[in-house]
């Protein structure tokens, strides 16, 4: 997972017109508690992330930490975009079966779009990551989800 944070990242999910008609996307709420825990031990990589997220003043989005879907919890998670992003580390070497079908799962039920960095990524070029993320933004802007929580 060794790539250019100015190529496009793994992006997985998106526009899926069977997706579930919901008011809002439902969580297990099992796992609050779990994302609360993941939300106060954030990698270094997701540190990272979200300070450079908070401080790109030109991201006029709301990103949410550790959000529960489903039965799932999102590392980051734009309601209005139905946007996910993954900050993947090591282990996702192991499990990149469980998060396909995790990300399939996503987009099919809930229209979501899972984009994905890895630690490295975000850690030598967290701003070249943003920048990144802000054209998936933009052409997502084109996309108007109107579901969310």
């Amino acid at each position: 997972m060794n790539r250019n944070p100015s190529q496009p990242p793994l992006v997985r999910g998106g526009e899926n017109p069977k997706r579930l008609d919901l008011k809002f996307i439902p969580y297990n709420k099992e796992l609050v508690s779990r994302a609360r825990e993941l939300r106060l031990n954030q990698t270094p990589a997701e540190r990272v992330f979200w300070e450079t997220l908070l401080n790109k003043k030109t991201i006029e989005y709301k990103f949410t930490r550790q959000k529960p879907i489903d039965n799932f919890i999102a590392d980051f998670y734009c309601s209005k975009l139905l946007l996910a992003v993954e900050i993947d580390g090591q282990i996702h070497l192991a499990t990149e079966k469980r998060d396909q079908e995790r990300t399939d799962i996503l987009c099919l039920k809930y229209g979501i779009l899972v984009v994905r960095y890895s630690n490295d990524e975000v850690l030598r070029d967290p701003n070249g990551v943003i920048n990144n993320l802000e054209k998936i933004i933009h052409a997502r802007e084109s996309f108007p989800p109107d579901k969310g929580d």
